[in-house]
């Protein structure tokens, strides 16, 4: 008899973030904050690098930072089909490249779940 895998805190950064609404955007603090981790966004940021492959489950993309930006190391390539993904979605940024969060933040319970 397998014994059952214990849920990580990778898995339950994916099943927030997939919880997170198209046209909406949480931050990596929120996430961490709403997992019970307030310190750990960083980890929230690790845990979204390392999703198993093309995981159209998981929304990544619907993830920036503290202050509305869009956080890849890379930036390039991954950044702009992160930011088109989001405005195909609705989120606008402004002058700055930054999304408004008070328009577009989303908090569990804004739309009933």
């Amino acid at each position: 008899m397998t014994e059952p895998r214990a849920e990580t805190f990778y898995d339950r950064v994916y099943a927030f973030v997939a919880s997170v609404p198209a046209g909406r955007v949480v931050t990596y603090g929120q996430v961490a904050l709403e997992l019970g981790s307030p310190a750990a966004a960083r980890a929230v940021g690790y845990a979204l690098h390392h999703l198993p492959g093309v995981d159209r489950e998981v929304p990544w993309w619907r993830v920036v930072n503290a202050s509305g930006g869009i956080s890849l190391r890379s930036r390039g390539i991954a950044a702009d089909w992160q930011r088109e993904q989001l405005e195909r979605e609705g989120v606008h940024f402004g002058l700055d490249g930054r999304i408004r969060l008070h328009e577009f933040r989303w908090f569990p319970g804004d739309d009933g779940s």
